[in-house]
């Protein structure tokens, strides 16, 4: 059945949440010939792209060009001020950054909304719950509410940062992820509390940005969901460059009187700081829906119980993004949307796989991943063979002064099929889309090994990794 002939106007969608989730199955829903309305507090593209995503990836472009700066000297280029003599500083103007961060923020979600409006989507400003299964009411924004019925309703509501009463933000001097970007001037020092990535994508941008930073990690090192060779990397270029970990810490509160903010821990240290981002995971916005009225079970976190199709417990409701706390990625989101709404029009649709997932960690340098994990495969769940080749090596990477990080490839003894990768290093991001694909399509490392690449690039270390995993002898797989 085609997408022309799926639905009608009759057949009718609400969408309760703007995010990624939302927005790409109003995209799906629309195309097919539903009648499709959005019930969005925040704004089309939700807090992914106005606090989340967007903002921080931009603050973090920023960074990047902070730190090539200061490394430039290597290269070759050097700086003069205004007299002839060398400059000694580079300096942020993070008043402008943060305007530029907020202004990209604004226009991305603008440009969400005309492609909605394009696909006949309507959007209703408001808070939407559910009243049973298949109707939601609105509490509009500007006053009142308004009842609408569905055929399927998908909730898309999203998460927000967890807080803590010993440690309450103020939006001024401690702050959540979200509420970093009305800062205007340059922090003298931050501490972040929490080592996951999104603690460990801020602490790697301030100090980019010239900050002193101190970073407290309640586990043994940095990104503990992370692969552990590349958190080593990671955590070695972050203390080299200045950073401070203070490892297997926890915080015990976080108090402010007047500019100084002080960060009390469990052992009784306490850091004095500027400014202090909490990075504490996050709670899914599933509060007050009428979930459990409408048959929607939740998990004892709150977040939304799902299968791989995007259903709920409740007939015709479907749910996408944090709040089902599957895989908090902004790429998740959005195929768990398309999905729900490719199965709910009766159109084919293939069960989302997270062993397909390709993720990526905005630190410097970056971490990139897909597929089987280095964990799993000591743990003994899946048997596969592994080749570790650092980036030191590539030629490219010896032209940009690059000298940290490793390409990484996991396959199947006997058939040679990749299943997982890591990449760390500069623009990791892009590098990874290759092994994705070989995941994706169950390539087998020869025939990775055997697709052109430039030369000189950084994905030639790509290529290279899967020829060694061709190699006979394993003790020569693993690289020092």
């Amino acid at each position: 059945m085609s997408p022309a002939t799926m639905a009608d106007r009759s057949d009718r969608v609400v969408i309760v949440g703007g995010g990624p989730g939302g927005y790409e199955a109003a995209h799906v829903a629309a195309n097919a010939g539903a009648d499709v309305t959005i019930v969005d507090t925040d704004g089309p593209g939700g807090s992914a792209v106005l606090t989340d995503c967007v903002p921080s990836k931009t603050l973090i472009a920023t960074s990047e060009l902070m730190g090539e700066l200061a490394g430039s000297a290597e290269l070759g280029v050097s700086f003069l001020d205004h007299e002839g003599d060398a400059a000694t500083a580079i300096r942020v103007d993070l008043g402008r950054v943060n305007a530029r961060v907020k202004q990209l923020a604004a226009d991305q979600s603008a440009d969400i909304e005309r492609r909605l409006e394009r696909d006949g989507v309507r959007i209703v400003r408001g808070r939407g719950r559910l009243d049973g299964p298949q109707r939601v009411v609105a509490e509009l924004a500007g006053g009142g509410t308004e009842t609408l019925d569905a055929d399927a309703v998908l909730i898309a509501t999203g998460a927000a940062p967890r807080v803590l009463d010993s440690a309450l933000p103020d939006g001024e001097r401690i702050l959540t992820w979200e509420q970093v970007y009305d800062i205007t001037d340059v922090p003298e020092k931050v501490v972040v509390v929490g080592s996951g990535v999104t603690g460990a994508e801020f602490a790697s941008a301030y100090l980019s940005l010239g900050i002193d930073v101190t970073l407290v990690s309640s586990r043994d090192r940095v990104l503990p969901g992370e692969d552990a060779d590349a958190a080593a990397v990671l955590e070695e270029v972050l203390t080299r460059r200045g950073m401070n970990v203070l490892s297997r810490s926890r915080m015990e509160s976080v108090t402010r009187d007047g500019d100084v903010v002080t960060v009390r821990l469990t052992d009784g240290t306490e850091v004095e700081c500027s400014h202090c981002v909490l990075a504490l995971g996050s709670v899914p916005n599933t509060a007050d829906l009428g979930l459990a009225e409408a048959g929607v079970l939740v998990d004892d976190g709150g977040f939304v119980r799902v299968d791989r199709v995007s259903r709920t417990t409740a007939r015709g409701v479907y749910a996408a993004g944090d709040c089902t706390g599957v895989l908090m990625l902004a790429s998740v989101a959005a195929m768990q949307g398309r999905i729900a709404m490719s199965h709910h029009l009766g159109d084919a649709v293939a069960p989302l796989d997270l062993k397909k997932v390709s993720s990526n960690v905005f630190t410097s340098p970056e971490i990139a991943t897909v597929g089987w994990t280095q964990k799993a495969v000591d743990a003994g769940e899946i048997a596969a063979e592994t080749v570790l080749l650092p980036l030191s090596g590539n030629p490219r990477a010896k032209m940009q002064g690059v000298r940290d990080g490793f390409v990484k490839l996991l396959c199947r003894p006997g058939t040679g099929i990749v299943v997982g990768g890591v990449v760390v290093g500069p623009r990791a991001s892009e590098l990874i889309h290759p092994v994705a694909v070989a995941v994706g399509e169950s390539l087998t490392a020869d025939q990775l090994a055997s697709v052109f690449t430039v030369y000189p690039s950084m994905s030639g270390s790509i290529a290279e990794a899967a020829r060694r995993l061709h190699r006979s002898d394993p003790a020569a797989r693993r690289l020092p």
